[in-house]
């Protein structure tokens, strides 16, 4: 049983958080009058994103299965160790998307959740069947993905998102993906195994620029957020306090990349990196007391 579990990759649904971002960010997640509704609506938005997701794990690992039984941890997944046979792990992903559309159905009436997820599904189906080959479109689908987890989360948390919330995002997410690709260089460089074909147009050099100019935007890019006019006047409380956080948040996955070299996989960093796992949750204190505690005078 524990090889399916594993074929779904459970801990990869930690990117589905982010269907939580734009209510977090508009001040109503934890309100008293909406903490049940917007709950419902967004944990079933989350297993929804969650199902489709594995759906796509399952049918990228089925179709790079040579090229993960090459890799030094990949080699290790279901499917390329033999632990689960091809084909029942594609009845699987078939039955993870019916679930997965059937849930975005039930949710939202209008179609448009429905409609977001379908987007989702079929930009990633496109990646896995070889748009991951074609460097730079790569990372951008990638990064893609993660707004329309924000977008998702504000259809069904019946919330706008300003257009820094959306920029931000994708900015985050190509961070993350560019520091991954590095990390796969780096692995070329150390064994001479090219496992993807999309890094003939990636180098070393050319990544590392890349890194850097993107965190310089995307510290500009939050703080820009938090100072907006709009912000400041519905919430009348000053949010670029919490840009310490963030940009100590960035300085560590930084330090992770370009020392410990070590940023192969976001989600493994948030579950055990301490200095990670300790800003995040200050940033969410902060956050949440800037927002939801409006009689904490120290912030005004």
């Amino acid at each position: 049983m524990k090889h399916y579990i594993k074929l779904l990759r459970p801990k990869d649904w930690a990117k589905n958080l982010f269907l939580f971002i734009p209510s977090f960010f508009a001040g109503k997640l934890f309100h008293p009058q909406s903490l049940i509704l917007q709950f419902e609506w967004l944990i079933g938005g989350f297993f929804a994103f969650s199902f489709l997701a594995s759906s796509i794990y399952i049918i990228n690992d089925y179709r790079d299965v040579e090229d993960d039984r090459k890799h030094p941890q990949k080699k290790f997944r279901p499917i390329a160790s033999g632990k689960v046979k091809k084909n029942v792990a594609l009845l699987i992903s078939i039955a993870l998307m019916i679930l997965g559309f059937g849930i975005s159905y039930l949710l939202d009436n209008s179609g448009k959740f429905l409609f977001i997820t379908l987007l989702y599904y079929i930009l990633n189906m496109g990646y896995c069947f070889g748009l991951k080959n074609i460097s730079i479109v790569d990372i951008l689908i990638v990064s893609t993905g993660f707004v329309l987890r924000v977008k998702g989360g504000a259809e069904l948390g019946k919330v706008d998102i300003t257009e820094w919330l959306t920029i931000m995002t994708f900015l985050l997410a190509l961070f993350m993906a560019i520091a991954k690709r590095r990390d796969d260089v780096m692995l070329k460089v150390s064994t001479g195994a090219e496992m993807r074909k999309s890094m003939k147009g990636y180098s070393l050099e050319f990544l590392n620029t890349l890194l850097g100019l993107f965190c310089a935007i995307l510290i500009v890019s939050y703080i820009n957020y938090t100072v907006s006019g709009a912000l400041y006047h519905q919430f009348g409380h000053r949010l670029y306090y919490t840009s310490l956080f963030v940009i100590a948040g960035i300085m560590r996955y930084l330090q992770i990349t370009f020392v410990l070299n070590k940023a192969g996989s976001p989600t493994e960093i948030l579950y055990k990196d301490r200095f990670i796992q300790i800003t995040l949750l200050l940033w969410v204190i902060s956050f949440y007391v800037i927002l939801y505690m409006k009689d904490v005078t120290i912030f005004q």
